[in-house]
Parts: C-alpha cells; structure tokens; sequence
C-alpha cells in the first residue's frame, strides 16, 4: 500500500511542475484555491512593512552568497502566528555588521499567510528562497514555494517567478547527496485542519516528514519516502548523510528529538524511536561541517522545558557522541536555530528572541575551534549580533 501511495503521489508532484521557463517551472494561478495562487514578490516595501509596524517576528534563515554577502529572512505580521503571515528578506554586504531594511516581502492577498520560510544555496551558487503558504493557519495541506536568483552577490538581485514544489512545509535546508541528488525534508503536520475553514483538506497518507528528491537539480521534485516517529510535533525535520551512506533523519518530538534511518537512499525508513539526544520540544540545527564533524545547535535547559542555552556541539563520529559545547545565548525565549558555514571554516549561526517581547533576529559566529574547547579561542566569536529588532506594540484590549 505504501509503495503504491508513494508512486502516485510522486506522479502527482512531478505532474505539477510545468516546462521549465529560464529554468524554472511556473505555477499556474488556480483562482478557485487563494493558497494556489502565486503571490506577488515585493522587492520594494513600502513603510506598511517597516520595524515598528511589526508586532510579532520569528523562525529566521541565513545563507551566505559565493562571494560572503549574508542573506536573512524570517516571517511576521499581524500580532503572533496567523492568516496575516507575511516573510521578510534583508541583506548584509560587511559579514553582518551592519543589515540592510526589508529588500523583499512576500505576502499573499487575503486571509492566506506566507510561514516557515527557509534559504539555501545550491551546489552552482543559486540561491533559493522557500516559504509555506496555507489558507489561514493551518489548511490541512499548506505548500512548499521557491523563487530563486542567480545574483546572490548582489544587493539587489533579480528572482525568478514563484513556483510551487509540491504539499507541506519545508523550513530546514535541503541536504545534497553524494551522488549529487537534492533531500527536501518536507514535512505535512498530523493535526487536521479546523473545520470551520472555507478551504479545508485531509491528507492522512501525507501526514509524516516526507523526503522529496530532485534528481535534476530542482528542475523536478517527487516522493522519495516518509518518515514517521511517535510523537512528532511540527517534525522540522532535517537529514544526514552519513559516511557509511545511510541517511540519519532527526525530528523534533514532544520530549525531544526523535530519529529514523534510511539505508536505501530515503525510499524506506526505519521505525522513528527517541534519539540519544538530550533536547525540549522545539527545532534543533545540524550540518555537515568543511571538515567532515557534525554540527548540532540546540538548547541545554537544566529543567528540560525551557527554551534557552543555545548550544554548539560538534561530533566527530557521525553523531554518536558529541564534543565541546560553545554557550550561544543563555537567556529564556531563544529559539530555532539555523546556519551556514563560509569557505575559510566560520560558522554564522541566526535565531529570534522573544518573539512578542523584543522581538529580535540575532547572529553568532564561530568556528569548530570554539566549540571543542567550550569558550571562545579563535578570534572569530561575535555573539547577539543584532539583525532585526521590530518594535511595534499589540494594541492594549480596553
């Protein structure tokens, strides 16, 4: 029955993906559906969209171009988590000392918000920009879009047209493969969607954290496998490669990280069961790093609860023990973490503070170095670097 599920559903993603235009594939506007249709990309927000309009922001990306212009987003809008989600992109020229206002903001018309976005740059330098796009906060199905540009190293590069890759959310990077294959870790939540919703859907047998592959460069994407661990949450899953060539798949749970494992390339998976991990229930980072060692960012709260002490680790045995533990920020509120690391070894790690309160995008770097030895030893430790504080109030109920 799985195998049968896979091979439709696969056929249904490939089947959506029209003839590639300059590359990539346009989606067409289904103006019965508000979450199908493609929204406009802003590349030049007006004051609606500056800091002190924003009352809520969080779940931030970074990325890093070829030549080290820093790319940040994260979504926001209206006053927390809801149908006025809107995503923000702004960049840095001078390796994140200083940050540039909103250069791009992608917010679909009516009550259908733009989530959980992501970036990532692929193995020829194009960089992608993901999002998930629902009808209200949750439709039951939600949607993996991308624009990509080819201009990474500019402030003002030119993006591509949106398109829709297939059902889901997909807020973590991509994982390239030996053998050059793209892993997207595209998760459909198990919660349904409530039914008091115009646009509903009920997608049991896509309920997991599915693994889409592109075995062309993203020029197409299908079902590879799913994964499926007790007690997932929002799954936020994210994929290893390890060295003896099985995929180690991490998920966030509600006590923890839960773990799953391929060793036949992501078509089947092993049962999800509790990771050695010690982690609370909120997103984790983990990376290959240039050397070849295992980063792990997560929190290292004495009660098990709290989201705070954003830690670094590094394994040097593909995640069978860890090492070090370089203390990014201790303070309650500190959450999802994500990260990219630049040719000459220096880790650039972003995530929000006190999504409502201060409401902060925030940075640190480091390398290897100083997370082995616990403090920092190389030169290169910046912490709390400032990349976006909005300062908008919630309006005071009367």
């Amino acid at each position: 029955m799985r195998s049968l599920f896979t091979a439709c559903f696969a056929f249904l993603i490939t089947c959506s993906v029209l003839s590639p235009v300059n590359g990539i594939s346009a989606e067409p506007d289904d103006q019965s559906d508000p979450a199908l249709v493609a929204p406009p990309i802003n590349t030049n927000p007006g004051p609606e969209y500056a800091d002190d309009t924003r009352m809520f922001q969080g779940i931030p990306g970074l990325e890093r171009s070829q030549d080290g212009r820093l790319w940040a987003l994260w979504y926001s809008g209206g006053t927390t988590e809801g149908e006025l989600n809107y995503v923000i992109l702004v960049t840095s020229g001078d390796d994140g000392k200083t940050w540039s206002g909103p250069k791009l903001i992608i917010d679909p018309p009516g009550p259908v918000r733009a989530y959980d976005p992501a970036l990532w740059r692929d193995p020829s330098g194009k960089l992608w920009l993901f999002w998930a796009q629902s009808y209200r906060w949750w439709d039951g199905r939600s949607g993996v879009w991308a624009i990509t540009t080819d201009e990474a190293d500019k402030e003002n590069p030119t993006w591509s047209k949106p398109r829709r890759i297939c059902n889901g959310i997909m807020m973590n990077k991509p994982t390239v493969l030996s053998n050059g294959d793209w892993l997207l870790p595209v998760a459909v939540w198990k919660q349904p969607a409530k039914e008091a919703i115009e646009y509903r859907f009920d997608l049991p047998e896509e309920r997991g954290g599915n693994i889409i592959i592109s075995r062309d460069q993203g020029k197409t994407f299908e079902l590879l496998g799913q994964t499926d661990v007790p007690e997932r949450t929002f799954d936020e899953h994210m994929i290893v490669e390890r060295k003896d060539g099985s995929l180690w798949t991490l998920v966030r749970t509600r006590y923890g990280i839960g773990e799953s494992i391929s060793t036949d390339g992501g078509k089947t998976w092993s049962p999800g069961k509790a990771s050695t991990i010690p982690h609370i229930n909120a997103r984790f980072f983990i990376r290959r790093l240039n050397s070849g060692n295992l980063l792990l960012v997560r929190h290292n709260p004495a009660d098990r609860k709290t989201r705070r002490d954003l830690t670094a680790y590094i394994s040097k045995d593909d995640g069978k023990t860890w090492e070090g533990g370089l203390l990014l920020d201790e303070r309650p509120g500190v959450s999802y973490p994500d990260g990219v690391q630049s040719k000459d070894g220096t880790i650039y790690i972003i995530y929000d503070y006190a999504r409502t309160g201060d409401k902060n995008i925030l940075m640190s770097t480091f390398t290897e170095e100083d997370v082995l030895a616990g403090k920092p030893v190389s030169g290169k430790v910046r912490q709390r670097v400032l990349i976006n504080q909005a300062t908008g109030e919630i309006p005071k109920k009367k």
